[in-house]
């Protein structure tokens, strides 16, 4: 008769104690090391993001492919020193078999060159910096969110050939991912015979955006606007006070209205359409009870962050059950991640490319009140969309990578 043994799952500080008897319970724990953060302005869809994957666990009862998951949580404080540190620490100190994030696309691009020399795969969940899967892809890294301006691109699309919005300013934060997003979303709307005529590049520590709202161009059909966290409400607000929501339409960027900011907006974010790789209000069974389960355990409704951590689970999961949770060595498991192709998730299938990124489907939404709440309603889905979006990658990638300067404005006033 086997002995009964007691195999202890420590997530994020909490130990979930399980009862096994058999040949599941004699394995070593996978140890999992997130990075995530804890502290400064980041925190909170730093804690987005680490529930997410926690919730994966919580589904699973502390088990990936039948394997007891220890997971260790360590703080960059959105700081690239910072996660270089902490990532050696993980690797080094207590010797993780994967990481999954960082959060920040900054400190992805820190710690990407320690990655291969610690010979541990990195599951990227929302830091989605162009090139980390394009030009400089490494066989090291995946992604289970999206790149910068994957969803952007079929989204300049439907701006211009449904939406019909001939000119458009953008509004965005001064940073890569922003630069990034606002390329993608130019290139495919300018082609589609829209025009940016207008960009405005608020610092990403902005509070105030009353100069900035003032010089809107007050002829453009739209305003494309990318915001993150307490930016993207204080912006709303401001928008509304100064009467330009009733006069401009806003479409924007997925996090711009995620999920975990709409359950703590108002009415200034009505009728706002973005796009993006999840929606709450998607459709399905699966989405469903993931919605439904999540709002129970952390009492809010899950979006990018969180969904991208719960994603990165998911795609450990699989690549765990195609060698059944034997981890030979990182190189092997490295491998089996990019190999991963799930036909069901809460945001829909997803598989990976050749160079580690998602195609997925892309939904365009708008936010509407359902009972009392605000939702983005899916109004159009895109499958299958690459982070190449309808180019030849040879020829994409032969371009400069998207920035604040490519594609060129021409259209600037």
């Amino acid at each position: 008769m086997l002995s009964r043994k007691l195999v202890a799952v420590f997530v994020a500080g909490f130990a979930i104690t399980v009862h096994s008897t058999g040949q599941a319970a004699d394995s070593a724990p996978i140890k999992v090391g997130l990075m995530t953060v804890k502290t400064g302005v980041a925190a909170g869809i730093g804690g987005q993001m680490q529930d997410g994957f926690e919730y994966l666990l919580r589904e699973r009862g502390g088990r990936l492919a039948g394997r007891p998951v220890e997971l260790v949580v360590v703080d960059t404080a959105a700081s690239p020193v910072t996660a270089k540190a902490k990532f050696l620490q993980l690797t080094e100190r207590d010797h993780v078999d994967v990481v999954v994030g960082p959060l920040a696309t900054f400190e992805a691009v820190a710690i990407r060159d320690d990655v291969a020399r610690a010979g541990v795969p990195l599951i990227l969940s929302s830091a989605a910096a162009e090139d980390l899967t394009q030009r400089k892809a490494d066989p090291w890294m995946v992604r289970s969110s999206s790149s910068s301006a994957q969803a952007a691109q079929p989204f300049g699309v439907y701006a211009a050939k449904t939406l019909k919005y001939r000119r458009v300013a953008v509004v965005a934060e001064d940073l890569s991912f922003s630069h990034e997003t606002v390329a993608g979303f130019q290139r495919s709307y300018e082609e589609a015979g829209g025009k940016v005529v207008q960009k405005l590049w608020p610092p990403f520590n902005s509070s105030d955006f009353a100069t900035v709202i003032t010089q809107i161009k007050p002829d453009v059909d739209a305003v494309f606007i990318n915001f993150s966290g307490a930016n993207a409400t204080r912006f709303l607000k401001q928008y509304a006070d100064y009467g330009l929501k009733q006069k401009i339409p806003l479409i924007a960027g997925m996090n711009t209205v995620d999920e975990s900011l709409l359950d703590k907006m108002g009415d200034e974010a009505v009728g706002i359409v973005s796009a993006g790789w999840y929606s709450a209000a998607i459709d399905t069974g699966d989405n469903a009870r993931y919605v439904s389960g999540f709002r129970k355990a952390y009492g809010s409704t899950p979006g990018f962050y969180a969904t991208g951590g719960y994603s990165a689970g998911l795609i450990l999961e699989q690549a765990l059950k195609s060698s059944n949770g034997k981890i030979a060595s990182g190189k092997d498991l490295a491998t089996s991640l990019h190999a991963v192709k799930l036909d069901a998730s809460p945001r829909g299938p997803l598989k990976l490319d050749s160079y580690g990124n998602p195609i997925v489907t892309v939904y365009i939404r708008k936010v509407t009140r359902v009972d009392g709440r605000l939702v983005n309603t899916v109004l159009q889905s895109y499958p299958d969309v690459s982070q190449f979006w309808t180019y030849d990658p040879k020829a994409f990638l032969a371009n400069p990578v998207y920035s604040r300067d490519f594609p060129p404005s021409r259209n600037l006033e």
